[in-house]
């Protein structure tokens, strides 16, 4: 059973239209009128236990939307769903103690009071057993390095400092699932790479399945094995991480500091068999493309052979670069021979 199954699954909104003017809103205090907003289109998919799956899209591309229907906070339109084998919104009380919840913009600690009186108050909540909660909170208080802060307030932590105490109160009650929405926005790298190394972690030992939504694709790249791409309410992509890199990516870009001058000529000889193309920045530096039929370590070996080198740079296809080319051509369905040209 797979721990997140989703079938044709759709959400739609009411919407007030607000009309201009003192007239209009005179109008709409008593006639308001509204428009049909579908956010989430009929989609579907499956998410295996102790999988972490990178959920992306752009503003309004009903990422939200989907994890909200997920946790039992929305209720879909229609179509079918599945969380650990609970429908959410209908087995609220069993299901939640399954899952665990952080909202990057919302928070579920107190504001007013200290950090362990909230984690309290959340052992109370799922009905966490004094023991467990003492022994799980020591772990995760040890492993994300939350000892000083314990006692302060809510309202006086750093943003990095209070995410970092959001996932321990989601972890809490030993979830099987972790939805996470956009968990590092506003984040220094510092904190995005402790929040990192914690998840990679806690999936490897435990096996927790974990969603992420982000628009910080670096998050993907670190995390996510798989991606889930929306875009206007519908998925236009799910798969790899690497295979939406090899499909849609223009290739790779070799720099080369050479020890002398080195003349082009003499570098299109020395790779002729290869589908590459040379261009010369300066007589000790060129650049050389590759497409991604052509191994890197293949083209290295022809040229390190036949000139003396003192420095080698690699230059990847940016994700980001690689996720604005989809959304600019509204599908992710090409074939490499596309994405080349």
């Amino acid at each position: 059973m797979p721990a997140i199954d989703v079938k044709d699954l759709r959400k739609q909104f009411s919407v007030q239209k607000n009309r201009e003017g003192l007239s209009g809103a005179l109008k709409d205090l008593f006639r308001r009128e509204y428009n049909e907003v579908v956010a989430v289109k009929d989609i579907s998919f499956q998410i295996p236990e102790g999988e972490i799956c990178g959920y992306i899209g752009e503003n309004g591309a009903g990422k939200s939307t989907t994890i909200k229907m997920l946790t039992g906070i929305l209720v879909p339109m229609s179509g079918e769903l599945k969380v650990n084998g609970y429908v959410p919104f209908k087995d609220r009380e069993k299901f939640v103690n399954g899952i665990g919840v952080v909202f990057g913009q919302r928070s579920q600690l107190w504001w007013d009071i200290g950090v362990i009186e909230s984690f309290q108050l959340l052992r109370k909540v799922y009905r966490v057993s004094e023991a467990d909660f003492r022994k799980r909170l020591n772990d995760l208080v040890e492993r994300l390095q939350l000892g000083d802060l314990l006692n302060r307030p809510v309202r006086k932590l750093s943003l990095g400092q209070r995410m970092r105490c959001e996932l321990v109160a989601s972890l809490l009650h030993n979830p099987s699932i972790l939805f996470l929405d956009e968990p590092t926005i506003g984040l220094d790298i510092v904190v995005k790479t402790e929040i990192r190394d914690f998840l990679m972690q806690m999936n490897r030992e435990q096996g927790t399945t974990i969603l992420l939504t982000t628009h910080d694709l670096q998050d993907i790249e670190a995390l996510c094995s798989r991606v889930i791409m929306l875009d206007d309410g519908r998925i236009i992509y799910d798969g790899g991480l690497d295979e939406l890199k090899n499909r849609w990516s223009k290739g790779r870009e070799i720099q080369f500091q050479f020890a002398g001058h080195t003349a082009l000529a003499k570098l299109q000889q020395l790779t002729e068999s290869l589908a590459v193309t040379w261009t010369m920045e300066s007589e000790m530096t060129a650049k050389m493309w590759l497409p991604h039929a052509v191994n890197v370590s293949d083209a290295l070996s022809c040229v390190v052979g036949g000139v003396e080198i003192r420095d080698i740079k690699i230059i990847e296809t940016n994700t980001d670069d690689i996720v604005r080319s989809i959304y600019s051509s509204g599908s992710a369905v090409a074939t490499k021979e596309t994405a080349k040209s």
